[in-house]
C-alpha cells in the first residue's frame, strides 16, 4: 500500500520512549566464515556503542560525516546512519564509494573499510582533498600497514581503527586525543571490559596471543531461533567469545590478529598470525592485495599459502621477500597469484572462499 505524507504536519500526540532491552534491530553476520546469522541488537546496546564512541571520538553536532558503505551492516547503518543521529550531527552518503565522492564531501570525519582507503591512497589527489577532515575512521576489516603509512603521508592524519563485531557492536577503538599505531585498535570504550585467553579459557599475559573475550553494554542478546549457536559463544562466566585472535599491548592497545578459524595457523609448532605475513606481503611494490591463509601440510600440520594479486611477481621472489622481513617459519610455502580476492559487502575477504577454489 502507498501511504500519502505531508512532511509539514507534525503529530499531536506524544509517545512514550520505548523501553531501552527493547529490540531495536536484527541485523545479520557478514559470514565471512559461516552462514550469516541474525543477531537481534536491543535499543540499550546501540546507545551504549554510540555514546561510548561519541566520547571517544569527540564526535559532536557540529560534526559532518560522510561516507560510501551500505546500509545493512552494523559499520554503515548502526555507526553511519544512526550515530549521526544520535550525536546530532550531519550525514553525507556519498552513495558509491569512490574515491572522488569522499574528496568532494567536505566532512569532518569519514568512514570506511580497507579497500575503500587502499583506492583512496592510490589517487593521490583525493586522498589530499581529506586533509581539511577531523578524522579518518577505518573499520570492518584490519588496515594494511602500508595503506595507513600512505593515508598519514598524503592527507597528513594518522587513521583511526577500532574493532567490533555484529554481535558485540563496537567494543575497541582508538582515541581521537589517544595514540593511533598501525595495527592496533585501541582500548575498551567505556562500560566494556575484554581479556585474552588460551585454548582452555585460561588468562595470557600481555602481549601474549590467544582468544579476545569481550562483555559490557554493547552486546547483542544472542542469536534469532539460534540456542545451539549462542550457547557456543558465551563462556560460563558470562564473556562473548569473539572468535578473533588478539593481543593486547603492555600500553592496553589491542591488535586484532584475525580470526581463529582462518588466520591463526599453527606450522610445525609455531602460531603464526596471517595478518602479520599479508602485512609483509603488501610491503612489495608489485602486491596489491594478499591474503594468507592455513592449509593442509603432511609434515608441519598447516603451511601458510598465500593469494596474491600482483604485478609482474613471482612466487619464489614473494617468498624470499618475506623470509627477509620476518621469521623463516612465517614465510609461505606457497604462493599463488590470482587476478581477485573473493570478498563481500563490506570488503572483506572471504578466505574459506580461496581454499575452496
Amino acid at each position: 500500500p502507498v501511504v500519502p505524507l505531508d512532511l509539514a504536519r507534525r503529530s499531536d500526540r506524544r509517545h512514550p520512549e520505548p523501553d531501552p532491552a527493547a529490540t531495536a534491530l536484527i541485523l545479520y553476520t557478514s559470514g565471512t566464515t559461516g552462514a550469516p546469522k541474525g543477531a537481534v541488537l536491543s535499543r540499550h546496546a546501540i546507545a551504549a556503542c554510540l555514546d561510548g564512541l561519541a566520547d571517544a571520538w569527540a564526535w559532536t553536532p557540529d560534526d559532518v560525516l560522510a561516507h560510501g558503505l551500505p546500509l545493512f551492516h552494523v559499520h554503515g547503518l548502526v555507526l553511519g546512519v544512526l550515530g549521526p543521529l544520535r550525536v546530532g550531527s550531519r550525514l553525507r552518503h556519498v552513495g558509491r564509494p569512490h574515491p572522488e565522492r569522499y574528496a568532494a564531501a567536505g566532512a569532518s570525519m569519514y568512514f570506511g573499510v580497507p579497500t575503500i582507503w587502499s583506492r583512496i591512497a592510490a589517487q593521490p589527489a583525493a586522498a589530499r582533498a581529506l586533509r581539511g577532515a577531523r578524522l579518518l575512521v577505518s573499520g570492518s576489516a584490519a588496515l594494511p600497514e602500508p595503506v595507513f603509512a600512505a593515508l598519514a603521508g598524503l592527507t597528513g592524519h594518522r587513521p583511526l581503527e577500532r574493532y567490533g563485531m555484529t554481535e558485540t557492536l563496537v567494543t575497541v577503538s582508538a582515541r581521537a586525543d589517544g595514540v593511533r599505531r598501525p595495527g592496533t585498535v585501541g582500548v575498551p570504550l567505556p562500560g566494556v571490559r575484554t581479556r585474552v585467553v588460551d585454548e582452555h579459557g585460561g588468562p595470557l599475559p600481555a602481549d601474549a596471543m590467544g582468544e579476545l573475550q569481550v562483555r559490557g553494554g554493547t552486546l547483542f542478546d544472542g542469536y534469532l531461533n539460534r540456542p545451539d549457536a549462542d550457547a557456543a559463544t558465551r563462556t560460563a562466566d558470562g564473556w562473548f567469545r569473539t572468535g578473533d585472535v588478539a593481543t593486547v599491548d603492555p600500553d592496553g592497545a589491542h591488535r586484532i590478529v584475525g580470526r581463529a578459524a582462518t588466520d591463526l595457523i599453527k606450522s610445525g609448532g609455531y602460531r603464526i598470525g596471517a595478518g602479520e605475513v599479508e602485512d609483509a606481503l603488501l610491503a612489495h611494490p608489485g602486491v596489491r592485495e594478499a591474503a594468507v591463509v592455513g592449509t593442509p601440510h603432511p609434515d608441519l600440520g598447516q603451511q601458510v599459502t598465500a593469494y596474491v594479486v600482483g604485478d609482474g611477481v613471482a612466487e619464489a621472489e614473494l617468498i624470499d621477500f618475506v623470509a627477509r622481513h620476518l621469521s623463516a617459519h612465517k614465510r609461505p610455502r606457497q604462493v599463488r597469484l590470482v587476478g581477485a580476492l573473493p570478498r563481500n559487502a563490506m570488503g572483506k575477504v572471504q578466505k574459506s572462499r580461496l581454499t575452496e577454489a
